[in-house]
């Protein structure tokens, strides 16, 4: 697929609109047992009078440890979506032509080919030969399992192969399908502000493969100075101690229950609920979205469109506490009213 009908499009997503944030957000896949309380203290002792380092030494010998990688292959970035327009450009930059994504998938990574006029390729089509594949796990919009990822992973060999793992903390159902060595071939790009509960401050990095000589440099000289400010540091500093990762996985256990009860709710309303293994998931309501999506946000409700996804008739849902939920079927019960 070429890549010229992307050049328009629209960057979706979900969140806050010109309204502002609505009571019951079910649009964004932030962990709903957050803000974490290691992350929100560590952000108040952040000193934004301030440069950070511009090399974050500190830091990337902190997220090497927490990985159990060398310092040297964390690359940090401003967000997710500034690493993926920063890799796509290094790929196009070494001549790379093809870019290939799942079936469905984020919009940015097929905004960021475009943007460098680069050739889209999809699913059911084969990854080999591309310059760039995009892997996500769980995955974008369905928080299912990749199916196939080991097999994508070793057939988008030697190519650039990035796997998007913004949603493997909030996997709440079996185990990431990939051996340490694949792993080791893949760029790991890691979003913690999601898991974290803490949307609103940007900070993301990757793991470079261990073969990455010669490709952390061209990344490196892509980014801006200080890709990321004091909060950002502060965020990613507090995401690699003990005291978090416990709080995550108590999260993840309560995530376990809100799901079982919201996918129950949403099949009683009539909808189609798709599986998932992550804290949110797709279903087909029984009536479209779009008819009543403004009597929702009135009623303070708003969920995700997964028309952009190549979902239509879909909606995605986080999941959200009991209260939340309530809300959404009341408000539902009312616009079929």
């Amino acid at each position: 697929m070429s890549s010229s009908s992307f050049h328009d499009e629209e960057a979706l997503h979900g969140g806050p609109d010109a309204r502002g944030a609505a009571l019951h957000d079910f649009s964004t896949n932030a962990n709903a047992c957050g803000p974490c309380p290691m992350a929100l203290q560590a952000l108040a002792q952040a000193d934004p009078s301030r440069y950070p380092d511009p090399r974050y030494t500190a830091l990337r010998e902190t997220l090497g440890r927490f990985h159990g990688v060398a310092a040297e292959r964390i690359v940090i970035a401003a967000s997710a979506s500034a690493f993926i327009a920063r890799i796509t450009g290094a790929v196009a930059q070494q001549g790379g032509r093809k870019v290939w994504l799942p079936r469905h998938s984020y919009g940015d990574y097929a905004r960021a080919a475009a943007a460098w006029g680069l050739e889209l390729h999809r699913e059911p089509e084969a990854p080999a030969g591309s310059a760039l594949a995009w892997c996500c796990d769980p995955s974008s919009p369905l928080g299912q399992a990749q199916p196939g990822l080991s097999a994508m992973v070793d057939a988008a060999a030697p190519g650039v192969c990035v796997l998007d793992l913004a949603y493997e903390p909030l996997r709440l159902e079996g185990c990431l399908d990939l051996s340490a060595a694949q792993k080791d071939r893949v760029w790991q790009l890691w979003t913690p502000n999601k898991a974290l509960g803490l949307t609103g401050v940007r900070a993301a990095y990757a793991i470079a493969p261990r073969d990455a000589a010669g490709r952390v440099e061209p990344l490196n000289r892509l980014a801006p100075s200080w890709p990321l400010g004091a909060h950002g540091v502060a965020l990613l500093e507090a995401w690699a101690l003990l005291e978090t990762q416990d709080w995550l996985a108590a999260s993840r256990e309560c995530l376990r229950g809100w799901k079982h009860e919201q996918q129950a709710l949403c099949a009683a309303l009539g909808w189609s609920v798709l599986p998932s293994v992550a804290n949110y998931f797709c279903a087909r309501p029984d009536v479209p979205y779009a008819r009543r999506a403004a009597a929702l946000r009135e009623a303070g409700i708003q969920l995700r469109d997964a028309s952009s996804f190549g979902l239509p008739g879909h909606v995605r849902l986080a999941v959200l506490p009991p209260g939340s939920q309530a809300a959404l079927v009341r408000a539902w019960q009312a616009a079929r009213a």
